[in-house]
């Protein structure tokens, strides 16, 4: 069995925090990622929760089959008490050694249990700072999970059969920026996005 190697606990909460921070007023509000508003980015949060959650089990089946980029996703009514529920699942599930060791599948794509989890720590850290950043809120990500996202991204970077970025081309950050910038630029997107 392999042990986890980082615990996605102290990144969910953070999510979790900062989606109940966002106001009614705010749901309507642009993202980084421009084909969503901020509705869409709280339910995107919670599909993928439940599709690593699922994944963290071995239970593979719709919610994990299921592209993220086939429909947009929307918040349900509830999500107040689903999101932080399912994020907290999640985290619970990659505590398993069992989570870890084997194969999986999250958003239709086959991976090694240890890489689905560096993915989800990556869609936390990332999407973390798009609700961030859209809401206005502080935003600091839990140092572990940041540093397991910025190595997946720079990875996936170098990688020469992916031409760039996991989610668009690289942004241009300086070497000597902080390591959650240096991050965000990798995954495609200015660090300096504002509203």
């Amino acid at each position: 069995m392999t042990s986890p190697t980082f615990d996605l606990g102290p990144q969910a909460l953070i999510v979790a925090r900062l989606a109940h921070g966002v106001t009614e007023e705010q749901l309507d509000g642009v993202t980084p990622c421009p084909e969503y508003a901020v509705h869409n980015m709280l339910g995107h949060l919670a599909g993928l929760a439940v599709a690593f959650r699922d994944a963290g089990h071995k239970d593979l089946g719709p919610t994990t089959a299921t592209s993220p980029g086939a429909v947009v996703p929307d918040i349900e009514p509830g999500w107040r008490v689903a999101l932080p529920k399912a994020l907290d699942e999640l985290a619970e599930a990659w505590r398993d050694p069992a989570a870890w060791t084997g194969a999986t599948r999250a958003g239709g794509v086959d991976l090694p249990g240890a890489v689905a989890a560096a993915v989800a720590a990556d869609e936390l850290v990332m999407h973390g700072w798009d609700l961030a950043r859209a809401t206005g809120q502080e935003y600091e990500p839990d140092p572990a999970a940041l540093q397991v996202s910025y190595e997946f991204l720079a990875a996936a970077a170098a990688d020469p059969s992916r031409g760039g970025g996991i989610f668009g081309p690289v942004v241009p950050v300086p070497d000597d920026a902080p390591l959650l910038d240096r991050a965000i630029g990798l995954s495609g997107r200015d660090p300096g996005w504002k509203p």
